[in-house]
């Protein structure tokens, strides 16, 4: 993704929603941009690629950046989730403080507290070996 087209949603659009590998990592040629939509007031909000993890943004100097521009984690929140809760949340609400705060809230389970610690096997239907494994090394 170019800056440009951060310039051109955030000018069209009052929210956005970016997808990171969850540890915050987007281009840093973005931080110029993603910094004008937050100073616009546009709601910019990272959200993770994958069913299983988090939105760990503090981990990495990236993800720590991205967080001092404003960028607002969701957790575990998948990013179509992300899109219809913040579809939702703008018709509540277009006041900034507020709409983060929702966004940040779990209503109906779209964030989660804590995974399972083989949470990624569960769609899998599981691997009897794998779950004998880590119950013996589990602590």
């Amino acid at each position: 993704m170019k800056p440009d087209l951060v310039d051109a949603w955030s000018r069209r659009l009052p929210r956005h929603r970016h997808r990171g590998t969850g540890l915050g990592h987007v281009n840093k040629p973005l931080y110029p941009a993603l910094a004008r939509a937050t100073a616009a007031g546009v709601h910019v909000v990272m959200t993770v690629q994958t069913l299983w993890g988090y939105a760990q943004m503090y981990v990495y100097d990236t993800g720590r950046d991205l967080l001092d521009l404003g960028v607002v984690p969701l957790d575990n929140m998948l990013p179509e989730t992300a899109l219809m809760k913040l579809s939702w949340v703008l018709g509540q609400t277009n006041e900034h403080a507020e709409v983060l705060r929702l966004m940040r809230l779990s209503i109906n389970r779209e964030i989660t507290e804590r995974e399972p610690h083989d949470g990624y096997l569960i769609l899998q239907g599981g691997l009897p070996e794998t779950a004998e494994f880590v119950s013996s090394h589990w602590k």
